[in-house]
């Protein structure tokens, strides 16, 4: 079936006010769209009202956010999207684009909304990128990669934002979606770990800021393994296990797990340092060399 245009081209409405949603709604207003509706948990909602004076909308209950808009972003939580799309489902134009902004979830969070309105169009917009706030979000967003899925005019409108849009089909989306969280989360965590070390030795976390720095832009332009350095990848198991043992007992296992993933990724299977890192699977094997 040929999808009709819908009434009023250009129009949005935004399901979900969060960051997220705030951040690619107001690059699109920047680009001549007009959101003419914000609808979350409430019409009142703090996180509603800050949207909608942002974006220059107006409020509205979910149930009624497609009305007259070529464009719906679903922005909500996860869990929230199949309900979120019922219940706007009978105000929706026909021929209106649904696009949702999650990275674990494609086009399945649709499938209800496609049985009850078939006469729209449906996609996925995940932006591989980290907005703490809209102004910020912004400034990231230009030269950022997204994930997509779907209808031709969500790679249209990744692209329209500055961002390099690449396709996911649903079965691999919860796998982009786990390297997304290591990508952004767990370093993040990494670096709370850096902090806390660097602080218990009086040195300023941010002396660390051009060694993380450079040690990222080595593995995005060697390859993580050629970025490598450290007394895991030299075979110096002695200041490995002088680390572990000047380490508070609290910081260890995250050492010993990530020095475990260097000597996985420098190709590096010794007994010696299966049995420091507590590796037991492997040193029990009994087969790897030992380098002294």
């Amino acid at each position: 079936m040929e999808a009709t245009e819908p009434a009023g081209t250009q129009t949005l409405a935004l399901v979900g006010p969060g960051r997220a949603g705030t951040t690619i709604s107001l690059a699109l207003v920047e680009r001549g769209w007009q959101v003419l509706s914000v609808a979350g948990r409430a019409p009142d909602a703090v996180s509603t009202t800050a949207a909608v004076a942002c974006l220059s909308s107006r409020a509205t209950l979910v149930s009624g956010a497609g009305k007259g808009a070529a464009v719906v972003i679903v922005a909500t939580p996860d869990r929230a999207i199949e309900s979120a799309a019922r219940s706007f489902a009978p105000s929706l134009e026909p021929g209106a684009l649904v696009i949702h902004l999650a990275g674990s979830r494609g086009l399945d969070a649709f499938g209800d909304l496609q049985t009850l309105r078939p006469d729209i169009r449906v996609g996925a917009l995940h932006p591989l990128q980290s907005f703490p706030t809209a102004t910020i979000g912004l400034e990231r967003l230009h030269g950022s990669w997204a994930a997509i899925a779907g209808d031709p005019q969500t790679a249209e409108l990744a692209r329209s934002l500055g961002l390099q849009p690449f396709e996911v089909p649903d079965s691999q989306r919860l796998q982009y979606h786990a390297a997304a969280v290591v990508a952004s989360n767990h370093l993040v965590a990494l670096l709370g770990q850096v902090e806390r070390l660097a602080l218990a030795c009086g040195v300023p976390f941010d002396a660390f800021a051009p060694l993380v720095q450079s040690s990222v832009i080595n593995a995005f332009g060697i390859g993580p393994a050629l970025a490598l350095t450290g007394p895991v990848v030299r075979g110096d198991l002695v200041t490995v296990e002088q680390h572990l043992a000047t380490l508070d007992p609290g910081e260890r296992d995250a050492y010993r797990s990530l020095a475990r993933e260097v000597a996985r990724l420098a190709g590096r299977r010794d007994s010696a340092l299966d049995r420091l890192l507590d590796d037991v699977r492997h040193a029990a094997g009994g087969a790897a060399e030992v380098d002294q």
